[in-house]
């Protein structure tokens, strides 16, 4: 029989994205067919999937921590917010309908996890029939008593499949037998008996004086503490929602790199390799962390200023039109328009492409309000949003300064962008999703050219996720921005350091014995 194991948190950002990651490793190199699960996701970063879907970044690191190609069974329910009240809803990998929170939580909340229970079940089955181990990760925490209801993505989902759970806490936030304690309580006696052990995370300092606690904690619970983990300074792994900032670095950097941070930014993880190249000083800028400078008199609009850079980004984004506005009501539109007349350079991904455009059309409400909303002008682009959601991992050629160099990434938009004159499209690249739907000996490759490159070279816009990810294609991009002595790093490569550094720390402080009898 399949071996499952479900972790749960005692709040978001507990560390279960990362200690699922770190088991699928930890017993993959032990010889195990491994597998990662979760139930229901919600967040805005997500991945392109081998099958043509779409499911939360975390689980395409998981799946990667495994050896494997991400696929739709491993996140077969992914809510990516829109706005405060309203959310995608996406079943096994494509978008399905919006949802407002108030029917999502409300008196529909039980004919929705009718619906989605059975589709986590029938991916769970699939995985199941599949793998011997499959390492489960619950969201947010089980012991949001106003969640009870409707819930599939923790205990909800542990009862309806019968898996032990362990729990995992942040011991650098504080209170963590607090935490713990008040999270088993919260649970029915039956969900409390299915908790198998705590594990506690981010520890600092002497183990030995927190012995009199974690002996209490056992005592208290009759529960296991299966491992207390220290804090990993610089681990570097695709973050699912948290912006990171940059490592520190000497201050013989050679370009400053500014990233947009939009209330809806998507699939920030494109700028990895950016944030720890230590030749680019980079920074993630948002209305918070820039200085105010207010209009005299009344009535007149705030502007945030941004500070000098040789490359700006505006990133993807969930709601396009919304976070348009925003840049609109920051001012940004007119220091873009400043940074551009100074010879700097402007790359546009995926919403950020639209964006660069004269217009974006929504006229079925995909995102928001159905609507029109001017672009920046900056590009000959006009696009409309659909609910055909285009899905595509993508490879090809990345043509730039006359040379060229290979990339690999993926597109994930609703929306289609008509170009309005020809101008030179930077990329060359082929499906590779659909491709993988065909017999690989009768495969035909369609190549197509994307992405656009304005005249005068400064504006570069693109449908392409995953751009800095190859080596070479980033060492381009750098020269282009103005950086001809730019050195990239693999940000593929160091993703497999940390997660073999992760798992050689869960094989160190884990008590895997404990763990091991849990399935027996």
């Amino acid at each position: 029989m399949t071996k499952v194991l479900m972790v749960q948190g005692t709040t978001s950002d507990a560390g279960k994205s990362t200690l699922v990651a770190g088991l699928c490793r930890l017993f993959v190199r032990q010889g195990c067919k491994v597998a990662p699960f979760k139930p229901q996701n919600m967040a805005l970063n997500s991945a392109v999937t081998i099958d043509g879907g779409e499911i939360g970044r975390a689980q395409a690191l998981q799946a990667v921590a495994c050896h494997l190609e991400p696929q739709i069974d491993f996140n077969p329910i992914l809510l990516k917010p829109s706005s405060d009240t309203g959310s995608q809803v996406i079943v096994h990998g494509k978008a399905l309908m919006k949802m407002e929170a108030e029917d999502y939580f409300g008196k529909n909340a039980e004919g929705y996890r009718v619906k989605a229970m059975a589709a986590v079940k029938e991916s769970f089955k699939r995985l199941s029939d599949e793998y011997q181990m499959l390492f489960v990760e619950g969201a947010g925490s089980p012991a949001e008593v106003n969640l009870r209801e409707g819930d599939i993505a923790n205990m909800g989902f542990a009862e309806e499949v019968d898996c032990p759970v362990i729990i995992i806490a942040d011991i650098d936030k504080g209170g963590v037998f607090a935490h713990l304690v008040g999270t088993l309580a919260l649970l029915s006696e039956s969900e409390q008996a299915r908790v198998k052990g705590f594990v506690i995370n981010r520890f600092r300092g002497d183990i030995s004086l927190l012995q009199s606690g974690l002996d209490w904690l056992e005592q208290y619970t009759q529960k296991p503490v299966l491992g207390v983990l220290p804090y990993l300074h610089d681990l570097h792994l695709d973050a699912e929602d948290a912006l990171i900032a940059a490592p520190d670095k000497s201050i013989n950097t050679k370009l400053k790199v500014l990233v947009l941070v939009l209330p809806r930014i998507s699939n920030h993880t494109d700028f990895d390799p950016l944030r720890l190249n230590p030749q680019i000083e980079f920074e993630y800028v948002s209305l918070q962390t820039q200085s105010q400078t207010h209009a005299q008199g009344t009535g007149q609009q705030r502007h945030s200023r941004l500070p000098p850079a040789d490359l700006i980004i505006i990133p993807g984004s969930k709601n396009v039109r919304a976070d348009l506005e925003f840049i609109r009501e920051q001012g940004w539109d007119k220091e873009i328009e400043k940074h551009l007349r100074y010879g700097g350079k402007l790359l546009g991904i995926c919403g950020g492409y639209q964006m660069l455009g004269h217009l974006i059309d929504d006229p079925e409400g995909i995102e928001d309000n159905a609507g029109s909303s001017e672009g920046l002008g900056l590009l000959p682009v006009v696009t409309e949003l659909t609910s055909d959601k285009v899905l595509l991992q993508v490879e090809g050629v990345l043509s730039l300064l006359g040379k060229q160099a290979e990339v690999k990434g993926y597109e994930i938009h609703c929306g289609r962008s008509n170009l309005l004159m020809k101008l030179e499209q930077p990329l060359t690249l082929t499906r590779r999703a659909e491709d993988h739907q065909q017999n690989e000996s009768t495969a035909v490759k369609r190549w197509q050219s994307e992405g656009m490159l304005s005249v005068d070279n400064q504006i570069f816009g693109t449908y392409m996720h995953g751009l800095f990810d190859s080596p070479q294609a980033c060492q381009l991009l750098l020269q282009w921005a103005g950086m001809q002595d730019a050195n990239s790093i693999d940000v593929n490569d160091i993703r497999e350091q940390q997660l073999n550094r992760l798992a050689d720390v869960l094989e160190e402080h884990l008590d895997l014995d404990a763990m091991n009898a849990i399935w027996n």
